[in-house]
């Protein structure tokens, strides 16, 4: 019983790449999650302004729309593996600039807004070249099993990373946080400069507002791809609280449980990732994302309702848990049915669907809470986000009716997968 729980470690055994790509980004989650928690702490104590600390989430969005959709374009134009690389240092060049900023006398807050938008567009880039390389060095049916195990690398990260930041941000000063994350940057590099470089398929179309919109009628052309990112869409819009943890931790009295706060999410995708062998034997991927959606909107709702710290960590990490459901089942229906030679521009409109809502959601959540109070904008956001998930889902049958063992892409994935031709299995 407790084996079928356990993660299914077939892609870590079989693609040495596979292992590489996952510790680099264990190691750079890791420090992502530092400034995560320092930069809003910073700009809370520099402004004491929860909108403020909510607009963070409206300078990343443009950055994150353009670049994403181009960085789709530009994953399957370029080498994959150069394009990780470069994006890579980049975000270490922003962390080296945060580290100064800090070290100031007198630190400003414009370049805490101009990190976040540089850092928006890198990551924007990045993403859908790292989302498009991993599926190449996998096979296609440890697919679920490589999306649980690389939940399990960013879970593991999202844990630390935060837990670490409160202690290091309250007792060594942001300085060491940023520190601590531009040197992450450079170890994550070492294990990426050993991957094998992913050169662009032969079909590969150029990087232009053409091949943008080749990979934007695909997906409209998919109902029930359509429907994860919708629903992912509304899901963290709705109901992500991040942007107002710090100061509902001011108001349950707690300012010691901010980092816990902040590490609760992860922890309970953390939970999931390591009881994730059960993934594998689902095939109703769809309706799994839905259900487990709503589960994250309850949840949320519940925490901004209670006024007992433990019992708000406690229900963070059941909406963390839900949420890792849903992203698990969302990454096996993307990967298991959109063909190679449009993985990055798809990627880079999961991108959208998974990034766009929480920045928006940060504002959201922070607008919310200037005008009606934090528990208030905690609270109702989860509760709207439960509502929005179940019309979508009565709008949209064919999400809840997809069926990994019989969908017309997936089974045509499969297929070409298993041909002894096909460059992408030669790879894996």
């Amino acid at each position: 019983m407790l084996r079928n729980l356990l993660p299914d470690l077939s892609p870590w055994k079989a693609s040495a790449d596979f292992r590489r790509l996952w510790k680099s980004g264990l190691i750079s989650n890791f420090g992502s999650f530092l400034t995560f928690v320092a930069l809003p702490v910073q700009l809370k104590d520099l402004t004491g302004s929860a909108a403020a600390v909510g607009a963070i989430g409206a300078v990343e969005l443009l950055p994150l729309i353009v670049c994403g959709l181009y960085g789709g374009a530009l994953a399957d134009a370029l080498d994959k593996r150069k394009l990780i690389v470069w994006t890579e240092a980049g975000q270490g060049l922003l962390s080296a600039v945060l580290l100064l900023n800090a070290l100031l006398p007198h630190p400003a807050v414009w370049p805490l807004y101009a990190v976040a938008a540089l850092s928006s567009a890198l990551v924007s880039v990045q993403r859908p070249a790292h989302d498009s390389l991993w599926p190449r060095i996998v096979a296609h049916d440890d697919m679920p099993a490589a999306a649980s195990l690389n939940s399990l690398r960013w879970t593991v990260g999202g844990v630390a990373g935060p837990a670490v930041a409160g202690v290091v941000v309250a007792y060594a000063g942001l300085g060491w946080a940023y520190a601590a994350d531009l040197l992450t940057f450079a170890l994550s590099l070492a294990y990426m400069a050993r991957i094998a470089p992913s050169p662009a398929a032969a079909e590969a179309a150029k990087p232009d507002l053409k091949a943008v919109a080749e990979g934007a009628r695909y997906a409209w052309s998919r109902k029930e791809l359509l429907g994860t990112y919708a629903v992912d869409l509304a899901a963290m819009f709705l109901a992500m609280p991040l942007a107002v943890l710090p100061f509902l931790a001011d108001d349950l009295h707690a300012e010691w449980a901010l980092g816990l706060m902040y590490a609760a999410l992860p922890a309970g995708a953390l939970v999931v990732s390591l009881t994730s062998g059960w993934t594998s034997r689902v095939h109703r991927h769809g309706l799994m994302v839905v259900l487990a959606a709503a589960g994250w909107g309850l949840a949320v709702a519940a925490a901004g309702l209670c006024g007992n710290v433990w019992l708000v960590l406690l229900l963070l990490t059941v909406g963390g848990g839900f949420d890792m459901v849903s992203g698990v089942f969302r990454a096996a229906m993307w990967n298991q049915t959109i063909p190679d030679e449009l993985r990055g521009r798809l990627a880079g409109i999961e991108l959208l669907s998974y990034s766009v809502g929480p920045q928006l959601g940060q504002v959201r959540a922070g607008g919310t809470a200037a005008w009606a109070g934090v528990r208030a904008s905690v609270w109702s956001g989860g509760l709207a986000c439960a509502g929005a998930v179940g019309l979508l889902a009565l709008c949209l049958p064919g999400l809840m009716t997809y069926d990994a063992r019989t969908n017309e892409h997936a089974v045509r994935m499969r297929e070409r997968r298993a041909a002894p031709g096909d460059a992408v299995t030669a790879q894996a």
